[in-house]
């Protein structure tokens, strides 16, 4: 194998590696068994074909990418190490140039480095940790959710009037071009909600079943919903049926539905509730703050746009999969904020660049600091997890092998660096340290996971888990 580096800009180097023809041949060799493992050829067993044989069933070239691609992922990682001094970051960048019969096979490899940081004073930002309670009004309106969750409708032969809960059918148009997305059928509609459209629930008021009405609303200009915002749009609704909606009694009884023995403890579970969470957001929002303070008086190579690259994406699949998560489409959702995916890619990029700099910065600190993990510390972690997902077999295969303990390790310390930074940084109105307040394992955790995976691109592995459990 012959090797060429050649130095990039932005913190990158380009590898050009060549294997000579006779290097290459046990790659096509092997490129030959797998793919007469997985084609039906008459007259031979399951991977034991010949070559001319397979060539004349799938093309000489369906073998010989086969083999570049065999031969790529076995020789791309030691070329890195004996050609790379400096720690590379993320996937490679990888291109075949040269692939023919009889000939040597070449590739091309981009390989990105880890930036270095100057750290700023990151024990001295002025962070003031910020107190909440809850509020009062918070604690009615969660009620009068659960009250309306518990509503009994009862069908009704009258006009519908706020308060009442209509099915309908809708259809919605432009310039008498359906609206994409614009259609719906037995569409609940509790009247006086604002649904859709401020006015819709207006024009559906007064009409019973089986009325079909025909409107226009003018959409407002701030619409979440970039494509019709400011526009007119015709609306056809067909009402269904007119429910009159009867509502529990917000007493002891009603919380008892809860498990809760008086209005009273319910309120207070409530209050307690509503608590935790501003209080968890008022942390997320003080170590933010934190960490752009500590950013901001530190100085990073330049990072390389690979990262912000995968970072990015990472970001759009992430939300993607809580639209999806909740029901929705993504295409719907782009739809509804005017942008195409490549345009929603491209605001990703800032925030995505954030990420990377807030990885390489707690790594540095953690360097800097002697901050690391134990590997009692990394087995705990593993059991919990192999616990969480017990029966799932690929999940706890995935959780026990070595690469998955090295992203555990990452999590660990960059969980131990953000609490050392509350510890030196944030402080209460009393102007104490107050680093023991922000004690939100389940919210950091998270976060250093999409920290740690903006540097070491091995983020997918938590949600793969997620989803083989839903499976």
């Amino acid at each position: 194998m012959e090797v060429e580096k050649k130095n990039l800009d932005n913190s990158q180097v380009e590898l050009n590696i060549e294997l000579p023809y006779e290097e290459f041949q046990p790659y096509i060799e092997r490129a030959v068994q797998e793919i007469s493992k997985e084609t039906s050829i008459e007259g031979f067993r399951a991977g034991n074909a010949p070559y001319e044989v397979v060539k004349q069933k799938v093309g000489e070239m369906s073998i010989l990418d086969r083999a570049g691609r065999i031969a790529v992922n076995e020789t791309a990682e030691k070329a890195i190490q004996e050609n790379v001094e400096d720690q590379p970051v993320g996937q490679p960048q990888v291109e075949i140039t040269k692939l023919s019969a009889g000939n040597p096979m070449a590739y091309k490899m981009v390989v990105s480095l880890l930036p270095s940081v100057t750290l700023g004073d990151y024990k001295n930002a002025p962070v003031e940790a910020e107190q909440v309670k809850a509020d009062e009004n918070e604690v009615d309106k969660t009620i009068q959710t659960l009250q309306e969750q518990y509503a009994e409708d009862k069908e009704v032969d009258r006009a519908a009037q706020e308060g009442d809960k209509t099915i309908v059918d809708i259809d919605m148009y432009q310039d008498n071009v359906p609206v994409e997305g614009g259609q719906s059928k037995d569409t609940s509609v509790i009247l006086g909600s604002n649904y859709l459209v401020p006015g819709f629930d207006e024009q559906i008021m007064g009409a019973k079943k089986d009325d079909e009405l025909n409107f226009q609303i003018q959409y407002p200009e701030n619409h979440h919903q970039k494509n019709l915002a400011g526009q007119n749009v015709d609306f056809k609704v067909k009402v269904k049926g007119v429910y009159e909606r009867e509502m529990p009694e917000i007493d002891d009884e009603f919380a008892k539905k809860f498990g809760l023995n008086t209005l009273d403890e319910m309120k207070n579970v409530l209050r307690d509730n509503i608590a935790q969470e501003q209080q968890q957001k008022a942390n997320q929002k003080t170590e933010m703050n934190m960490i752009d303070q500590i950013l901001e008086s530190s100085q990073f190579d330049e990072i390389p746009e690979t990262l912000v690259d995968q970072e990015a994406n990472k970001m759009l699949s992430e939300l993607e999969q809580n639209v999806t998560g909740q029901g929705g489409k993504f295409d719907d959702y782009l739809q509804s904020i005017g942008k195409t995916q490549d345009q929603l890619l491209q605001e990703l990029r800032p925030e995505a660049e954030k990420r990377v700099k807030t990885a390489l910065l707690i790594r540095e600190i953690a360097n800097q600091e002697g901050i690391g993990a134990s590997q009692e510390e990394i087995e705990q972690k593993q059991n919990e997890l192999i616990e969480q997902y017990k029966g799932y077999e690929k999940v706890e295969e995935r959780v026990k092998s070595q690469d998955y303990q090295a992203y555990l390790e990452n999590v660990i310390v960059n969980n131990k660096v953000l609490e050392k930074l509350k510890e030196w940084n944030v402080k209460d109105s009393s102007g104490d340290s107050s680093g023991e307040q922000t004690d939100q394992e389940g919210s950091d955790q998270e976060k250093s996971e999409d920290q740690e995976q903006s540097s070491q691109d091995q983020g997918s592995e938590q949600q793969e888990e997620d989803q083989e459990k839903k499976e």
